[in-house]
């Protein structure tokens, strides 16, 4: 098929992309509102709860949006498909907006109870619905007005909206935290970002209804050719199931690990594994969302000049190949004194497999007593990669730093010696003149904790670890003295391009995949199934990888066996779409 030469852009198609990118913003705004807010959000909701119960509820409510996302696709995308693009998400965004609105004005548990963390969930799940519609709407509506030839251009305003978002939501929260104070805004102030989006949700309302039904749409309908059954058509028929199925193991999946590993795991190693500070590794991240921003915009544009497939699979590859390398050099930047540790002074723990259990709890009613598993809970608490090491059957586990070995679990006569040295030591320094209170206050707590028949193991564990891991280099934290700003800039910045990569040119892609009559159906339950589910659940599979392994770094292998399947499925069964007619294909 030849290529059409792109025309110029029309005032109407400026305003199309204006209006889809503005209200898409606004529903990622509502949507990262409740992450950033998490911690009062728990207080306000959740305190009146027993402990088991308020962590569920707090669970269900983070992983509430994304797990109902492939949802919301099925049921809007029907709808999308049967009676227009332009209604149906117009619909999604007042379920997004009015839900958010309704959180600002919500009592919290103290004045109705458990009927106030059970109505918040169900809003929850309403925004994880509207916005499984919304991206699919936003992205056929779009590309079904821009021409043949700009469709990667176009869409790919679409695919900046996520990252506008989350900056529109954390200035808004920082606004209102400097205007009403830290205590107002943990009392009521919190609910100000909520309440606002009323405002952002009539401007966004205002400027859709002002819009036509996209061209490719009115084209069909008027031919009567649109859809009866968009889920039939698009699940229930092989030719077009098997599109479907290609769609996310060859292009989404990969995609999604790639977006939540450059955007999300990557401030996540920066404070917990690497300990830094919170507002630096956030400074650290929007620098480089600002810098590596525009460049969804450059791959959206390039894939409609050379191809979107390989500029995607190209994303991915990179990943697979970089990742390790990329993380490792974020260590030596961020935290070079970590970096030198782990090189001379190797941690390891020994001890018997069978008493090393799996430690992954979301409950968090299981409790993890044996001593292998208390001494990966030690490690892991510390940030501390290790090596694991086998031990005989019945051997108590032993972790070796250095040169050093700690015992985890410690006999009455071992906590008594330690507690007779914490004594003399209290004796010491009392004893001194001039007498150094905070040495006395630390000695005596030293004292009372080994005096506690329930912790002094746990006590002299701690002491003893704490001390090896300090004489080994381990820092407590990153010394920022020695914090490369430039490179964690650059290395962070290099993932968000990988981000725009896979992300600028795949709704153009998607969309150009299916025919017109279930076109909105089709491309939203991969799109949402990828981001959703592989993506979403990235952060929490990968902490449990390391938490398992002990290697900070092992929590990679997720994304890079992902991004690494897609490549590969994607390389030889996904075809170029570029040259696609999108309203001959219906």
């Amino acid at each position: 098929m030849a290529t059409v030469a792109p025309r110029p852009m029309s005032a109407e198609e400026k305003k199309v992309i204006f209006a889809s990118s503005l209200g898409t913003v606004f529903e990622w705004y509502d949507f990262y509102l409740y992450g950033s807010l998490a911690a009062i959000i728990a207080k306000q909701f959740f305190s009146g709860l027993d402990e088991g119960s308020a962590f569920i509820f707090a669970l269900l409510a983070f992983a509430a949006g994304f797990i109902v996302r492939p949802f919301g696709a099925l049921v809007f995308g029907r709808l999308g498909d049967m009676i227009g693009r332009k209604y149906t998400f117009l619909v999604t965004i007042l379920i997004m907006g009015l839900s958010t609105f309704i959180v600002g004005i919500l009592p919290s548990y103290a004045s109705i109870g458990v009927a106030a963390p059970v109505v918040l969930i169900a809003l929850r799940l309403l925004q994880g619905l509207a916005l499984g519609g919304e991206y699919g709407g936003a992205a056929t509506y779009v590309a079904e007005h821009a021409p043949q030839g700009k469709r990667g251009a176009y869409t790919s305003w679409i695919q900046t909206t996520a990252t506008l978002g989350l900056f529109l939501s954390l200035i808004v929260i920082l606004v209102t935290r400097s205007v009403v104070g830290e205590d107002a805004f943990a009392d009521w102030g919190w609910r100000v970002p909520f309440v606002v989006s009323i405002m952002l949700l009539g401007v966004s309302v205002y400027i859709r209804l002002s819009m036509n039904e996209s061209p490719a749409f009115t084209k069909m309908k008027a031919e009567g050719k649109t859809s009866k059954a968009p889920l039939s058509e698009s699940f229930g028929q092989w030719k077009n199931l098997k599109i479907v199925i290609l769609a996310l193991v060859g292009l989404t999946a990969g995609q999604a690990v790639v977006w939540y590993t450059g955007q999300f795991y990557a401030l996540f190693f920066l404070t917990q594994s690497l300990k830094v500070d919170g507002p630096t590794a956030n400074i650290m991240i929007a620098l480089a969302l600002i810098i590596g921003t525009p460049f969804f915009l450059v791959f959206g544009s390039l894939s409609d000049k050379i191809g979107r497939k390989w500029i995607i699979l190209g994303g991915c590859a990179l990943a697979v190949v970089t990742y390790f390398p990329v993380f490792g050099a974020l260590t030596r930047a961020a935290n070079p004194d970590l970096a030198a540790a782990q090189q001379t002074s190797k941690v390891t723990v020994t001890a018997d497999p069978a008493e090393c259990s799996f430690q992954f709890n979301p409950t968090g009613t299981k409790k993890f007593t044996s001593s292998c598993d208390i001494a990966k809970q030690r490690l892991a608490g510390a940030s501390v990669s290790y090596d694991n090491v086998e031990a005989p059957a019945g051997t108590p586990a032993v972790i070796r730093v250095g040169e050093t070995e700690i015992k985890v679990k410690y006999t009455p006569d071992d906590i008594a010696a330690a507690k007779a040295k914490a004594e003399a030591k209290l004796a010491d320094l009392t004893a001194a003149q001039p007498q150094d209170p905070k040495a006395i206050e630390a000695a005596t707590k030293s004292v009372k904790d080994l005096s506690n028949e329930k912790t002094a193991g746990a006590t002299l564990l701690g002491s003893n670890l704490g001390a090896a891991l300090k004489a080994a280099g381990y820092p407590a934290k990153a010394d920022m003295a020695k914090f490369d700003k430039v490179k964690v800039v650059l290395l962070l910045t290099y993932l968000v391009i990988l981000v725009t990569m896979v992300y600028g040119p795949i709704a153009a892609m998607l969309v150009e995949m299916f025919p017109t009559r279930i076109r909105y159906t089709s491309m939203s339950l991969p799109y949402h199934i990828g981001n959703g589910w592989f993506g979403g659940l990235l952060p929490t599979t990968a902490f449990a990888i390391v938490a398992q392994t002990g290697n900070m770094y092992n929590g990679l292998w997720y994304p890079i066996i992902i991004a690494g399947v897609t490549f590969v499925i994607g390389a030889i069964f996904i075809k170029e779409t570029k040259d696609v007619d999108i309203y001959a294909n219906d």
